[in-house]
């Protein structure tokens, strides 16, 4: 078989509304990863220990919880399932479906290797490159299936998703109930025993860590973690990036990352992905998901407020969790959102402007781990832990700029982003042509 048709697909053969939808959804994660750039994880969300204001309090809300946290990702993880299934289906009819096959193993094995970059060089410790590596080889052997089969698969990882998360939740009220039960003990009368001694020791050290002066005894230490040496920042981050490629990929991301990627599939199946449903269907979308989203959003916000965001006293109150069901429904309706206007033509102008970004996405995500690395850290300017919770978004405004206009320009003379061509020519094991032809560069200069 010749090489040449295991080649990657030619620009003309683009989905331009994904690209454009890929954009959106890369500048969108800046928005939800900013704070973990910018605050000691001790404080992100938590304003018992950084300034309040209504100003903070609102940026939280609607960047966080309130309204778009986890919608990014998830509008990117299902652009993700998209676009390994257009990566496949055409490879196979060029070359035989084992090689097809093998290629999109390959590509997913250096994917992993730049997520394991990711998260122990640039040390950023909620990188989703490792858990969409894996992930993504799981998803594969569904391709075929139907849609119905595909979003009934995404319901399932949906109750087990929330299954963990309530599993996760008594086990901690758990350790609430047992140690109140132990502390009730009158140990004049009764000794406690080995057991019951564990049991309020773990109750007492949950307490203790929900204080607002443990927390910023805490957030002291992380800052002057992250604002030292590498070294230093490699010691914290590290640590975090190795809970989060572990246990938080196999405890959690094996369903979550999945479920978005089934949704990925079965809407471009259903040609939801490229605009070409009916407008009733996003409306429907944009309707049923921030209709049910942002009530749950508030619930989950007043919970955290009432309790002044004492983790001891929020976990003791709360019955049931449901941040995924809440998070899935919030991403439908953004969704259904983009593709209203996009249906409308207002989309139009951001379309053609966030195209390159999308086109770029797997370079604009890493470079804004360098760049906002380069910007807090210790190594770089030192800012970690010195802006507002509001501040923080007039720093991913700024990257937005530079993303936007150095996307433009980049493939103005270049065919790919540069880490997207490593990645082409990495998985197809040859060096992928770089630059653009000087007579094509000229054409788009005139069209």
């Amino acid at each position: 078989m010749s090489t040449n048709l295991a080649a990657p697909i030619d620009q003309s053969e683009r989905i331009l509304l994904i690209d454009s939808l890929r954009g959106i959804a890369i500048l969108g994660i800046l928005l939800m990863n900013i704070p973990g750039f910018g605050l000691a994880p001790v404080a992100i969300g938590d304003f018992s220990v950084q300034p309040q204001g209504k100003l903070n309090y609102y940026f939280w809300y609607v960047f966080g919880p309130g309204v778009f946290e986890g919608s990014q990702r998830g509008l990117f993880s299902m652009l993700f399932g998209a676009g390994m299934f257009i990566f496949t289906t055409r490879l196979e009819k060029r070359v035989s479906g084992m090689m097809a096959a093998e290629l999109f193993l390959r590509r997913q094995l250096w994917l992993l290797v730049f997520g394991i970059f990711h998260a122990y060089i640039l040390l950023w410790f909620w990188d989703v490159l490792y858990h969409y590596a894996i992930c993504g080889i799981i998803v594969f052997a569904f391709r075929r299936q139907s849609p119905k089969f595909l979003i009934f698969s995404a319901f399932f990882c949906l109750i087990m998703m929330t299954v963990v998360e309530n599993k996760q939740l008594y086990e901690k009220k758990s350790v609430i109930k047992k140690g109140e039960v132990a502390a009730a003990i009158d140990t004049t009368k009764t000794k406690l025993t080995e057991k019951q001694q564990d049991q309020l020791k773990a109750y007492e050290g949950m307490k203790e860590r929900s204080k607002p002066e443990e927390k910023l005894k805490k957030k002291k230490e992380q800052e002057e973690a992250i604002t030292g040496s590498y070294a230093a920042l490699y010691k914290e981050r590290s640590k975090m990036a190795e809970e989060s490629e572990t246990m938080g990929m196999y405890y959690w991301g094996i369903w979550d990352v999945p479920l978005f990627m089934f949704l990925g599939l079965a809407f471009f199946k259903l040609k939801i992905l490229q605009g070409e449903a009916k407008t009733k269907v996003y409306a429907w979308m944009t309707a049923l998901g921030l209709g049910i989203g942002l009530p749950l959003s508030y619930l989950f916000v007043i919970n955290d407020v009432n309790y002044n965001f004492n983790f001891f006293e929020i976990t003791k109150n709360k019955v049931f969790d449901f941040y995924q069901i809440q998070r899935l429904v919030h991403s439908i309706g953004i969704f259904g959102l983009i593709m209203l206007m996009y249906k409308s033509g207002w989309f139009k102008w951001m379309s053609s402007l966030l195209r390159p970004v999308g086109q770029m996405a797997f370079t604009n995500y890493l470079t804004q781990s360098i760049m906002c690395g380069i910007f807090f850290y210790g190594i770089g300017f030192g800012y970690f832990g010195k802006l507002e919770y509001h501040q923080l978004f007039y720093v991913v405004g700024a990257v937005w700029i530079v993303q936007i206009i150095w996307s433009h320009i980049w493939l103005r003379y270049f065919r790919f982003g540069p880490l997207e061509w490593l990645w082409r020519s990495l998985t197809y094991w040859k060096i992928q042509p770089f630059r653009k032809e000087k007579q094509n560069i000229n054409t788009e200069t005139i069209g």
